[in-house]
């Protein structure tokens, strides 16, 4: 037990730090529905039921969507793009072993499967992270025009007003305004990640530099 958590605790931990904001998000927006709904004079919700809600749906997909949409621009972004001096980026100058040519190794049997086959399965399996990633974002986004239409259509409602479809939703400001505000803190996120990595260091992490790397290392 010890050597497993000590080989994966840093995605232990990351999962109980996700499962616990989760929750807590939960908790906090079945509140906050309640109120908001006692406040119209409209009977209240149970827990269970809240996390069958648009409400629940929009808020979780909405932050999902911002997250994944980083780390594919992140993973996309740079693997061809640079920056001087960044623990982020490769170095300006100089083959990079992420860059090898994975033909190279398709006769080693601890070779994932994928590259041994070449072709089609090498070219997805070159990839895949990034398809992963731009796969999670288009769900996320699509869970969220659903899940932010159904709560739109649910004040429209109160309102007397005509419920709108999923894709007449996508076409509103407040769909692209719940959107943009996220995305925007993402892109600020890690290009300060990006650009900070530059000047500033912290020892013991695998994504600043050496503490006595000059402020012109790429790593």
């Amino acid at each position: 037990m010890k050597r497993f958590l000590r080989e994966n605790g840093l995605s232990l931990a990351l999962l109980v730090c996700f499962l616990g904001s989760w929750g807590g998000q939960a908790v906090a927006g079945h509140r906050e529905q309640n109120d908001e709904l006692a406040r119209h004079h409209r009977p209240t919700v149970g827990f269970a039921e809240y996390l069958r809600s648009a409400h629940f749906l929009e808020a979780t997909a909405e932050n999902w969507e911002s997250e994944f949409l980083q780390m594919f621009a992140y993973l996309w972004l740079t693997s061809f793009l640079y920056q001087k001096g960044s623990a982020e980026s490769k170095r300006l100058d100089g083959p990079e072993e992420v860059d090898r040519d994975p033909r190279r190794g398709r006769h080693n049997q601890y070779t994932p499967r994928p590259v041994r086959r070449g072709g089609v399965a090498l070219w997805l399996y070159e990839r895949s992270l990034g398809i992963a990633f731009a796969l999670m974002f288009l769900i996320s986004f699509a869970a969220h025009a659903a899940g932010g239409a159904a709560e739109f259509n649910e004040d429209r409602r109160t309102h007397g007003e005509p419920a709108l479809s999923v894709g007449e939703f996508v076409t509103t400001p407040r769909f692209w305004f719940e959107s943009l505000q996220n995305w925007q803190s993402e892109f600020l996120a890690i290009g300060s990640m990006v650009v900070l990595s530059i000047f500033l260091r912290h020892r013991g992490s695998p994504e600043s530099k050496p503490v006595d790397a000059p402020h012109s290392a790429n790593a």
